[in-house]
Protein backbone atom coordinates (compact mmCIF):
# COMPACT_ATOMS: atom_id res chain seq x y z
CA UNK A 1 0.00 0.00 0.00
CA UNK A 2 1.45 3.38 -1.38
CA UNK A 3 1.75 6.52 1.72
CA UNK A 4 0.24 9.42 1.07
CA UNK A 5 2.65 11.92 0.02
CA UNK A 6 4.01 14.95 1.48
CA UNK A 7 4.74 17.76 0.33
CA UNK A 8 7.02 21.33 1.99
CA UNK A 9 5.76 23.69 -0.32
CA UNK A 10 2.87 24.72 -1.56
CA UNK A 11 1.36 26.67 -5.01
CA UNK A 12 -2.32 28.39 -5.13
CA UNK A 13 -3.28 29.19 -8.84
CA UNK A 14 -4.38 28.53 -11.84
CA UNK A 15 -4.57 27.46 -15.30
CA UNK A 16 -0.82 26.90 -16.90
CA UNK A 17 0.23 25.75 -13.41
CA UNK A 18 -1.73 21.98 -13.53
CA UNK A 19 0.74 20.71 -15.48
CA UNK A 20 3.75 22.08 -13.54
CA UNK A 21 4.68 18.95 -11.34
CA UNK A 22 6.66 15.89 -12.47
CA UNK A 23 5.66 12.51 -11.36
CA UNK A 24 2.02 14.07 -10.30
CA UNK A 25 -0.20 12.26 -7.83
CA UNK A 26 -3.87 13.58 -7.21
CA UNK A 27 -5.34 13.36 -3.71
CA UNK A 28 -8.81 14.21 -2.77
CA UNK A 29 -8.49 15.80 0.90
CA UNK A 30 -11.48 16.71 3.36
CA UNK A 31 -11.32 19.38 5.88
CA UNK A 32 -13.53 20.72 8.83
CA UNK A 33 -14.15 23.64 6.91
CA UNK A 34 -15.36 21.49 3.69
CA UNK A 35 -13.87 20.57 0.79
CA UNK A 36 -11.21 22.72 -0.97
CA UNK A 37 -11.94 24.30 -4.13
CA UNK A 38 -10.27 20.91 -6.10
CA UNK A 39 -8.09 18.56 -5.13
CA UNK A 40 -4.66 18.82 -4.33
CA UNK A 41 -1.66 17.30 -6.61
CA UNK A 42 1.71 16.57 -5.26
CA UNK A 43 4.89 15.85 -7.52
CA UNK A 44 8.00 17.18 -8.24
CA UNK A 45 10.09 20.34 -9.24
CA UNK A 46 13.55 20.32 -9.32
CA UNK A 47 13.64 17.48 -6.59
CA UNK A 48 11.48 19.94 -4.17
CA UNK A 49 7.94 18.27 -3.23
CA UNK A 50 5.55 20.73 -4.11
CA UNK A 51 1.99 20.57 -3.84
CA UNK A 52 -0.26 22.45 -6.63
CA UNK A 53 -4.19 23.82 -5.65
CA UNK A 54 -6.23 25.70 -8.03
CA UNK A 55 -7.53 28.20 -6.15
CA UNK A 56 -10.45 28.35 -8.56
CA UNK A 57 -10.96 25.15 -9.21
CA UNK A 58 -9.60 23.32 -13.08
CA UNK A 59 -13.19 24.79 -13.91
CA UNK A 60 -12.66 28.48 -12.78
CA UNK A 61 -16.27 27.77 -10.91
CA UNK A 62 -15.15 29.27 -8.11
CA UNK A 63 -15.39 33.22 -8.12
CA UNK A 64 -13.69 35.22 -5.72
CA UNK A 65 -16.04 35.74 -2.76
CA UNK A 66 -16.96 31.92 -3.15
CA UNK A 67 -13.40 29.96 -2.76
CA UNK A 68 -12.91 27.87 0.64
CA UNK A 69 -9.72 29.81 1.43
CA UNK A 70 -9.65 28.03 4.64
CA UNK A 71 -10.13 24.23 3.57
CA UNK A 72 -7.57 25.25 0.72
CA UNK A 73 -4.99 26.24 2.90
CA UNK A 74 -5.85 23.42 5.61
CA UNK A 75 -5.57 20.56 2.94
CA UNK A 76 -2.43 22.22 1.80
CA UNK A 77 -0.85 22.03 5.42
CA UNK A 78 -2.85 18.72 6.03
CA UNK A 79 0.11 17.07 3.39
CA UNK A 80 2.98 18.88 5.06
CA UNK A 81 3.04 22.53 3.09
CA UNK A 82 4.47 25.41 5.34
CA UNK A 83 5.79 27.48 2.90
CA UNK A 84 2.86 29.01 0.12
CA UNK A 85 3.77 30.59 -3.10
CA UNK A 86 0.46 32.35 -4.44
CA UNK A 87 0.65 34.17 -8.04
CA UNK A 88 -2.27 36.07 -8.79
CA UNK A 89 -3.46 38.32 -10.82
CA UNK A 90 -3.97 41.97 -9.94
CA UNK A 91 -4.82 45.46 -11.65
CA UNK A 92 -2.29 48.21 -11.76
CA UNK A 93 -3.07 51.14 -9.51
CA UNK A 94 0.45 52.97 -10.20
CA UNK A 95 1.18 54.31 -13.78
CA UNK A 96 4.52 52.93 -13.94
CA UNK A 97 3.10 49.57 -13.49
CA UNK A 98 2.63 48.03 -16.84
CA UNK A 99 1.26 44.81 -17.86
CA UNK A 100 3.39 41.80 -17.52
CA UNK A 101 5.00 43.70 -14.00
CA UNK A 102 5.43 41.15 -11.11
CA UNK A 103 4.72 43.09 -7.57
CA UNK A 104 5.93 40.92 -4.58
CA UNK A 105 3.71 43.03 -1.56
CA UNK A 106 4.84 43.78 1.46
CA UNK A 107 1.34 44.70 2.97
CA UNK A 108 -2.50 44.23 2.25
CA UNK A 109 -5.45 46.20 2.61
CA UNK A 110 -8.62 44.13 3.15
CA UNK A 111 -11.49 45.56 1.95
CA UNK A 112 -13.76 42.09 1.13
CA UNK A 113 -17.11 41.32 3.05
CA UNK A 114 -19.03 38.01 3.81
CA UNK A 115 -16.09 35.63 3.55
CA UNK A 116 -15.05 33.36 6.30
CA UNK A 117 -12.01 35.19 7.58
CA UNK A 118 -10.56 32.68 10.24
CA UNK A 119 -10.42 29.06 11.21
CA UNK A 120 -10.91 29.95 14.78
CA UNK A 121 -14.36 30.91 15.09
CA UNK A 122 -16.05 28.84 17.44
CA UNK A 123 -17.49 29.50 20.11
CA UNK A 124 -14.73 30.12 23.58
CA UNK A 125 -11.60 29.82 20.04
CA UNK A 126 -10.55 33.20 21.01
CA UNK A 127 -7.19 33.36 19.19
CA UNK A 128 -5.24 36.45 17.90
CA UNK A 129 -2.68 36.48 15.70
CA UNK A 130 0.26 38.79 14.65
CA UNK A 131 -0.71 40.36 11.29
CA UNK A 132 1.49 43.23 10.91
CA UNK A 133 3.70 42.12 8.54
CA UNK A 134 1.43 39.56 6.81
CA UNK A 135 3.94 38.11 3.90
CA UNK A 136 6.60 35.47 4.72
CA UNK A 137 10.29 37.85 4.56
CA UNK A 138 12.23 34.55 3.56
CA UNK A 139 9.22 33.54 0.36
CA UNK A 140 9.82 37.23 -0.64
CA UNK A 141 13.39 37.42 -0.14
CA UNK A 142 13.40 34.36 -2.35
CA UNK A 143 11.14 35.64 -5.16
CA UNK A 144 12.67 39.18 -5.50
CA UNK A 145 16.36 37.49 -5.90
CA UNK A 146 14.91 35.13 -8.86
CA UNK A 147 13.39 38.07 -10.40
CA UNK A 148 16.56 40.07 -10.19
CA UNK A 149 17.25 40.78 -14.03
CA UNK A 150 14.56 39.62 -16.04
CA UNK A 151 13.34 41.84 -18.41
CA UNK A 152 10.56 39.40 -19.91
CA UNK A 153 8.71 39.53 -16.05
CA UNK A 154 9.94 43.35 -14.21
CA UNK A 155 9.93 42.71 -10.52
CA UNK A 156 8.75 45.33 -8.58
CA UNK A 157 10.17 44.49 -4.17
CA UNK A 158 7.25 46.01 -2.16
CA UNK A 159 3.96 47.65 -2.77
CA UNK A 160 0.42 47.27 -1.17
CA UNK A 161 -2.19 44.95 -2.28
CA UNK A 162 -5.51 45.94 -1.84
CA UNK A 163 -8.39 43.27 -2.10
CA UNK A 164 -11.97 43.94 -3.47
CA UNK A 165 -14.39 41.25 -2.67
CA UNK A 166 -15.08 41.17 -6.48
CA UNK A 167 -16.61 39.68 -8.69
CA UNK A 168 -16.85 42.77 -10.53
CA UNK A 169 -13.95 45.41 -11.30
CA UNK A 170 -13.75 48.83 -9.59
CA UNK A 171 -15.41 51.92 -10.43
CA UNK A 172 -13.49 54.54 -11.24
CA UNK A 173 -14.17 56.20 -8.26
CA UNK A 174 -13.02 53.50 -6.10
CA UNK A 175 -10.15 52.90 -8.42
CA UNK A 176 -8.59 56.52 -7.65
CA UNK A 177 -10.04 56.21 -4.07
CA UNK A 178 -7.16 53.17 -3.93
CA UNK A 179 -4.83 55.19 -6.09
CA UNK A 180 -4.69 58.38 -3.87
CA UNK A 181 -4.26 56.07 -0.64
CA UNK A 182 -1.23 54.95 -1.84
CA UNK A 183 -1.94 51.52 -2.64
CA UNK A 184 -0.17 50.10 -5.43
CA UNK A 185 -2.19 46.85 -6.89
CA UNK A 186 -5.99 45.38 -6.33
CA UNK A 187 -7.05 42.10 -6.47
CA UNK A 188 -9.99 39.94 -5.35
CA UNK A 189 -8.47 36.77 -3.52
CA UNK A 190 -5.56 37.85 -1.46
CA UNK A 191 -7.71 37.83 1.27
CA UNK A 192 -8.14 36.15 3.87
CA UNK A 193 -5.68 33.54 1.70
CA UNK A 194 -3.07 35.90 3.51
CA UNK A 195 -4.44 35.78 7.14
CA UNK A 196 -6.05 32.45 7.30
CA UNK A 197 -2.37 30.72 5.85
CA UNK A 198 -0.88 33.15 9.40
CA UNK A 199 -3.50 31.22 11.43
CA UNK A 200 -2.03 28.23 10.65
CA UNK A 201 1.67 28.99 11.02
CA UNK A 202 2.41 28.73 7.30
CA UNK A 203 4.90 31.35 5.60
CA UNK A 204 3.02 32.99 2.68
CA UNK A 205 4.17 34.91 -0.53
CA UNK A 206 1.76 36.65 -3.32
CA UNK A 207 3.09 36.98 -6.50
CA UNK A 208 1.16 39.83 -8.02
CA UNK A 209 0.95 40.03 -11.95
CA UNK A 210 -0.46 42.81 -13.25
CA UNK A 211 -2.54 42.61 -16.03
CA UNK A 212 -4.52 45.75 -16.93
CA UNK A 213 -4.14 49.02 -15.17
CA UNK A 214 -7.45 49.71 -13.12
CA UNK A 215 -10.38 51.75 -14.00
CA UNK A 216 -9.30 55.02 -12.48
CA UNK A 217 -5.90 55.25 -13.16
CA UNK A 218 -5.65 56.00 -16.67
CA UNK A 219 -7.23 55.37 -20.52
CA UNK A 220 -11.16 55.55 -21.35
CA UNK A 221 -11.84 51.58 -21.03
CA UNK A 222 -12.36 49.99 -17.80
CA UNK A 223 -10.56 46.47 -17.42
CA UNK A 224 -12.57 43.24 -19.13
CA UNK A 225 -12.27 39.63 -17.66
CA UNK A 226 -11.10 38.56 -21.38
CA UNK A 227 -8.10 41.44 -21.26
CA UNK A 228 -6.98 39.39 -17.85
CA UNK A 229 -6.90 36.21 -19.08
CA UNK A 230 -4.84 37.35 -22.51
CA UNK A 231 -1.98 39.33 -20.89
CA UNK A 232 -2.05 36.74 -18.16
CA UNK A 233 -2.02 33.92 -20.67
CA UNK A 234 1.44 35.85 -22.42
CA UNK A 235 3.16 35.51 -19.01
CA UNK A 236 2.30 32.57 -17.48
CA UNK A 237 5.63 30.74 -18.65
CA UNK A 238 7.40 33.35 -17.34
CA UNK A 239 5.80 32.97 -14.39
CA UNK A 240 6.22 29.34 -14.27
CA UNK A 241 10.23 29.75 -14.54
CA UNK A 242 9.83 32.21 -11.93
CA UNK A 243 8.18 29.88 -9.42
CA UNK A 244 10.46 26.84 -10.17
CA UNK A 245 13.57 29.48 -9.21
CA UNK A 246 12.13 29.99 -6.25
CA UNK A 247 11.12 27.00 -5.43
CA UNK A 248 14.55 25.40 -5.99
CA UNK A 249 16.00 28.38 -3.69
CA UNK A 250 13.44 28.17 -0.48
CA UNK A 251 15.08 26.86 2.77
CA UNK A 252 13.95 23.19 3.21
CA UNK A 253 12.02 22.15 6.65
CA UNK A 254 13.72 22.64 9.96
CA UNK A 255 14.12 20.29 11.82
CA UNK A 256 14.10 22.32 15.00
CA UNK A 257 11.32 24.39 14.46
CA UNK A 258 12.73 27.36 17.19
CA UNK A 259 15.23 27.81 14.43
CA UNK A 260 12.48 28.31 11.68
CA UNK A 261 10.82 31.40 10.17
CA UNK A 262 8.72 33.61 12.56
CA UNK A 263 5.97 33.21 10.44
CA UNK A 264 5.76 29.66 11.71
CA UNK A 265 5.99 30.83 15.30
CA UNK A 266 3.12 32.81 15.24
CA UNK A 267 1.21 30.68 17.06
CA UNK A 268 3.84 30.27 20.04
CA UNK A 269 2.34 30.54 23.60
CA UNK A 270 -1.36 30.76 22.12
CA UNK A 271 -3.67 28.17 23.60
CA UNK A 272 -5.32 26.60 20.37
CA UNK A 273 -8.85 25.00 20.78
CA UNK A 274 -8.04 22.27 18.33
CA UNK A 275 -5.08 20.66 16.70
CA UNK A 276 -3.44 21.47 13.74
CA UNK A 277 -2.66 18.76 10.60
Amino acid sequence: MNSTPRAEIGVIGGSGFYSFLDDARTLSIDTPFGAPSDDVVIGEVAGRSVAFLARHGRDHRFPPHQVNYRANLWALRSVGVRQVLAPCAVGGLDPSFVPGTLVVPDQVVDRTRGRAHTVYDEPGAVVHVGFADPYCARGRNAVITAGHGQDDLPVVDSGTLVVINGPRFSSRAESQWHRSAGWSVVGMTGMPEAAIARELAMCFTSLCLVTDSDAGVEGDSGVTHEEVLAVFGTKIEHLKRLVREVITSLPAHEADESASCACRRTLDGLRLPFELP
